[in-house]
């Protein structure tokens, strides 16, 4: 398996203000999905091939877990190989499954562990251990998963799992994909059927997934939620997979084309699946000339080719509701939000407390640094256009690599050249960063402090 080079010490990068951006890229295979194509195939018997996966550490510590669980994951060529183990049938490792940064792996793995008699340590990254792992380790304690060190709800943890996991309808007290899938992934192990009860729409990756490998996931809407439920004793069997671009990625570069006079750019392959795309649509309603073009389906999950020409931006009010689908772009919504006319309010940011640093207050810091007006009121952050960001101040990533992405997009249309104080953790998912946004145009600096 490839290995990726350790992060080094911090590195300082500017964006300097660019001519317009234009051209056709790619941007690498969806985080989520290439999470999930790697956990399925350990879990199927036969062969899983994996075509376009996202070559990110957080993923390629996903890949290193699953070979330390007895299942096989490899590059031959442009393919990711792997050979599973099927439902049940992963070992022991032989030491602990160190996880770096990765939220995703940490707690979809949680799931499978919990389906398997074996005993595994997990680690992380100082970022990744200082996140809460007690919404999912919940509802799969209640399904008969231990913790070895009784009480202690962070990295590093040693659980024990069971061959003999019981079913469970597990209601969702916020919206949480990680959580659903972690249960779901359980519920593959255990006698009977697993049902997770969503109030609102998260990421649904899982469930198409899990179909696609062969399991039985039923999703019926009453009045009081969804209700998804898998059928246990599972048998998945190895399959091919093609990972789509991914939209969290892409939205770095539709914002820069957006702020950026001029620009006229094509993201090719992205994925649009309605539970991620909440960012786009909110740049649509703020006047973002976007568009959807050449829409298909790959593996199960609608594409379509975007293209995004320079806009006239103006405030508007992003509703709670939206949050599941676009959790992730906040920031970088936040840092473009300076460009508009008027008021930009999101609400419903509670989950942005536990990411890889509380990126609710790390982007409210990085924009007041750089002459912005950011306000926090609860779990709302309101953003007052400026005409951009003014400079001035050093952007604190906390090693949150979308909050140094954020800011080095916004740079890219200020008049001043805006520093983020280090951002080797970009690698973590997206390490194309730089060179897809210098094909387009963009301008950096390693050298500005």
């Amino acid at each position: 398996m490839s290995d990726l080079k350790a992060q080094s010490t911090s590195k300082p990068l500017s964006s300097v203000k660019a001519g317009p951006l234009t051209g056709r890229v790619r941007v690498p295979g969806d985080k989520s999905i290439s999470h999930r194509a790697l956990i399925f195939g350990a879990l199927a018997t036969g062969t899983t091939r994996i075509r376009g996966l996202l070559e990110a550490e957080d993923v390629i510590n996903t890949a290193r877990a699953v070979e330390a669980l007895g299942a096989s994951a490899e590059k031959q060529g442009d393919i990711w190989v792997v050979k599973g183990r099927g439902v049940g049938g992963l070992r022991t490792p032989d030491g602990p499954l160190d996880f770096g940064n990765s939220g995703t792996g940490t707690r979809l793995m949680m799931g499978v562990v919990a389906g398997h008699p074996i005993t595994v340590t997990m680690t992380g990254d100082a970022s990744l251990s200082r996140r809460p792992m007690r919404r999912v380790l919940a509802p799969l304690l209640e399904m008969g998963l231990e913790i070895l060190e009784p009480g202690k709800e962070t990295l590093p943890l040693t659980l024990r799992g069971t061959g003999e996991l019981m079913p469970i309808v597990y209601r969702l007290p916020v919206p949480s994909a990680q959580v659903k899938s972690a249960v779901l992934i359980a519920g593959l192990h255990a006698a009977g059927k697993t049902t997770v009860v969503e109030r609102e729409a998260t990421r649904d990756h899982t469930e198409r997934m899990l179909r696609h490998f062969g399991a039985t996931v039923t999703t019926e809407t009453k009045g009081n939620g969804t209700y998804i439920t898998v059928d246990g004793d599972a048998e998945l069997a190895g399959r091919d997979i093609v990972v789509p671009g991914d939209p969290s990625s892409a939205a770095f570069l539709a914002a820069a084309a957006l702020i950026v006079p001029g620009s006229d750019i094509t993201i090719e392959g992205v994925l649009t699946n309605p539970t991620r795309i909440g960012l786009y649509l909110s740049l649509q309603e703020m006047g973002g000339d976007i568009a959807f073009e050449n829409a298909r389906e790959e593996g199960g999950e609608p594409v379509a080719d975007i293209r995004v020409r320079a806009s006239r931006l103006k405030g508007v009010h992003v509703p709670a509701e939206r949050a599941p689908s676009m959790i992730d772009e906040y920031p970088v919504l936040a840092a473009i939000s300076t460009f508009a006319e008027g008021q930009t309010r999101m609400d419903g940011l509670a989950e942005l407390k536990v990411k890889e640093s509380d990126r609710l207050q790390a982007t409210a810091a990085g924009l007041t640094a750089n002459g912005a007006k950011a306000d926090i009121d609860g779990d709302t952050l309101t953003v007052t256009g400026t005409g951009g960001l003014k400079g001035g101040g050093i952007v604190a990533t906390h090693l949150d690599h979308r909050i140094a992405m954020a800011f080095l997009t916004a740079g890219l249309a200020s008049d001043t050249t805006i520093v983020v104080d280090d951002s080797t953790m970009i690698a973590t998912s997206f390490p194309e960063f730089r060179p897809i946004m210098e094909q387009l145009g963009a301008r950096f600096d390693e050298a500005a402090r």
